[in-house]
C-alpha cells in the first residue's frame, strides 16, 4: 500500500477526488495516510467525517519544518498539494523533491507564480480573453510552479465564460490529471 500525505488550505476538492479514486479502485494500491492544513477551512470537516488522520498546523516561518516533521513519521510514498496555499521553503522542497506534486488550474507556465490560484487564475484567464486554458500538475521546487510537469491538458474558454463556468470546467480537468499522475507513482 502506497501512502499519500496531502497538503490542504481549502476546501480540499482535489483530496475529495484522491479519497474517491481509491474507493473506487482507480487508485486500487494507494491510501490517504496523513492529511495536513495550514490554516482552519472547509476541508477539515470533510477529513474529520472520512476518519482521516490529520494535522492542523499554525502558518508561521516554522510551518515547512513541522510538515517535514509529520512526513518523516508518516513515511508519504507521494505528497499531493491539493490548494496549498503556504510557500514551502526551499530546504523542504529540496528534501522531498520528485515526491511533491500540486495541481495548478492553468497551463503552466501561463499564470503561475506566487499569488496565483484558484480564481485568481481563472479571472486573469478570462480578462486577459484567453481561448485556451487547463490545468497542470507539477513536481513541486523552490520555485514556484516552475517544477517539471508530469501532466497538462487543455480546454477551450467560450466568449461568455464566467469565473464560475471556468472553475467547474477546470476543476474536472484537475481530477483527471492529477489521478493519472498519481498513478504514475
Amino acid at each position: 500500500m502506497k501512502n499519500i500525505t496531502v497538503l490542504v488550505s481549502g476546501n480540499g476538492t482535489n483530496m475529495k477526488h484522491i479519497l474517491k479514486a481509491i474507493n473506487n479502485g482507480t487508485l486500487y494500491d494507494f491510501r490517504i495516510n496523513l492529511v495536513i492544513f495550514d490554516r482552519k477551512c472547509e476541508a477539515i470537516q470533510y477529513a474529520i467525517k472520512k476518519n482521516l488522520k490529520f494535522f492542523l498546523l499554525k502558518k508561521d516561518k516554522f510551518l515547512s519544518k513541522r510538515i517535514d516533521n509529520l512526513l518523516i513519521k508518516s513515511n508519504p510514498h507521494i505528497i499531493v498539494l491539493s490548494g496549498f496555499l503556504s510557500i514551502l521553503n526551499k530546504n523542504f522542497c529540496k528534501k522531498w523533491i520528485g515526491k511533491v506534486i500540486n495541481i495548478h488550474p492553468s497551463i503552466l507556465p501561463k499564470y503561475g507564480g506566487k499569488g496565483m490560484y484558484g480564481k485568481k487564475v481563472h479571472e486573469s484567464v478570462i480578462n486577459n480573453k484567453e481561448k485556451i486554458s487547463g490545468a497542470t500538475v507539477h513536481y513541486v521546487t523552490e520555485n514556484i510552479d516552475s517544477g517539471d510537469i508530469i501532466l497538462k491538458k487543455k480546454c477551450k474558454v467560450s466568449s461568455n465564460e464566467t469565473i464560475y463556468s471556468l472553475s467547474k470546467k477546470i476543476s474536472l480537468i484537475e481530477e483527471e490529471i492529477l489521478i493519472e499522475s498519481i498513478k504514475k507513482f
